[in-house]
């Protein structure tokens, strides 16, 4: 009864967390939400009459927090996309040692066609392709290993063949459970589909297939609780496998991409011929930081475009600050926000919330395009794929179609980046060379620095 009442109280606040966490407003309480669903859940689980060795859990709770608190304590906010990834895994793969040790537990013994064999199949092979992908997905934003599309002859009938036989040995276990000679082929063949699956990906997809890749996890917890009677992972599974689904759609819908797309497209393979040394016999304006402060002090509109470069250089807390800086002259300022900047959903939303930016002032890529025509100062800070207008404008683009922040028809252009250098997608960027762009070229959180004290008078101004 209490196993069961945990277990029904747990759902409730999965539920509820993942309500509260749709909008940055009630995030944190969410969170705190969904870490009290998880300890009652723990809690629910250890007073089973199932357990057979405390001893034994408690070795895995001691392994499994030296791993993962140094985790949660030392990886800062730009490495949560790889954290993330790298988290899929673990799930993945306990998932899959679940699985596997329930097959051989009930391969003696379970009849031909068994539903349990069905859910541990189906378990089986999401958790363990979800597992090497994730490990893929994390060494392409750990830079581990190219961001590019990996793509060879073949490789579309390579990945059929590969999938089409890990369902064939799924149906032969099915059929006949006691066949163990075929289960570590059929593991085999999962494990290197989920390699298949995300080495023709290209890094300017990985906040969908981060996205994706949580559903698969969710979907394989949930079979793995229809396989051990356990509502609970049930529930949960489901909620994670159909909140990942509608993210990774969300996100799909905001890079104008299919699921097809993104699983086979090979997203970025016009990267190589399109990146290389186009910039390099046109003008580029650039600002010191005494300058770029004059300008934004003569502005009366400044809309702030954050991206991955503002996560790397931490600056966060000094882009506040210049927010308050401005305000503070009665200067206009808002944050446009694209849904995939960064390395993974609402990466920007974290960050400009842990430096106190009010959420109100976060406003979405459909809502201040309008508005950009009329702004005096657009500022881009550490922002590449997210702006480029070569999604608007050139068909042949690798990111043609994408919608994009329409930050170079502001009335002035400012683009803080260290160097040229090509985006995560691994193209040019034509806002560079505009007549209206001024480059700010240095860390961002240094320059931020300095004009927020030339804004504030320790300039001389």
């Amino acid at each position: 009864m209490i196993v069961q009442l945990a277990y029904v109280v747990a759902s409730g606040l999965f539920v509820l967390a993942l309500m509260w966490m749709s909008h940055p407003s009630t995030a944190r309480r969410g969170v705190r939400c969904g870490e009290i669903g998880m300890l009652l859940a723990i809690i629910g689980t250890l007073v089973r009459h199932e357990v057979v060795s405390y001893e034994l859990i408690l070795i895995a709770m001691v392994v499994g927090a030296a791993v993962g608190a140094p985790m949660a304590f030392l990886m800062p906010m730009t490495a949560i996309p790889q954290r993330t990834a790298i988290s899929h895994a673990f799930g993945a793969l306990a998932v899959g040692l679940i699985g596997t040790a329930e097959y051989y537990k009930h391969a003696a013994t379970a009849g031909s066609g068994s539903f349990v064999m069905y859910a541990l199949m189906f378990e089986m092979l999401l958790g363990f392709l979800t597992c090497t992908a994730s490990v893929i997905a994390f060494a392409k934003l750990q830079e581990m290993m190219t961001g590019r599309p990996i793509m060879f002859p073949g490789q579309q009938i390579l990945n059929v063949l590969v999938f089409g036989g890990a369902i064939v040995c799924a149906g032969l276990l099915i059929a006949s459970p006691e066949t163990t000679q075929v289960f570590p082929i059929f593991v085999a063949l999962a494990l290197l589909f989920g390699v298949l699956l995300v080495i023709p990906i290209g890094g300017a997809d990985m906040p969908t297939v981060i996205a994706l890749l949580n559903s698969y996890a969710g979907l394989a917890a949930s079979a793995m609780g229809f396989a051990l009677g356990n509502k609970l992972l049930i529930v949960a599974g489901a909620l994670d496998g159909a909140s990942g689904l509608i993210l990774a759609i969300v996100m799909c819908r905001a890079m104008n991409r299919s699921f097809t797309n993104v699983l086979f497209g090979g997203f970025g393979q016009l990267a190589a011929t399109a990146a290389g040394g186009k910039g390099e016999d046109r003008v580029v304006r650039h600002l010191s930081p005494e300058e770029a402060a004059m300008t934004l002090e003569n502005a009366s509109s400044v809309v702030i475009v954050p991206g991955y470069g503002m996560a790397v250089a931490q600056a966060q807390h000094k882009v506040s600050e210049l927010y308050q800086a401005l305000t503070k002259r009665e200067i206009d300022v808002k944050f446009a926000i694209h849904p995939v900047a960064g390395r993974m959903p609402g990466h920007m939303n974290v960050l400009l919330a842990e430096a106190n930016v009010p959420y109100e002032q976060l406003v979405e890529l459909e809502d201040i395009n309008p508005e950009l025509p009329q702004t005096d100062v657009a500022l881009i800070i550490g922002a590449n794929d997210t702006v480029n207008p070569s999604a608007r404008d050139d068909p042949q683009s690798a990111i043609a179609g994408m919608p994009i922040i329409e930050a170079d028809k502001a009335r002035t252009v400012m683009v803080m980046k260290r160097s040229l250098h090509a985006g995560f997608a691994g193209i040019d960027n034509p806002i560079y060379y505009n007549e209206n762009t001024q480059m700010l070229f240095g860390d961002a959180k240094e320059f931020t620095a300095s004009m927020v004290k030339e804004l504030s008078g320790g300039g001389g101004h």
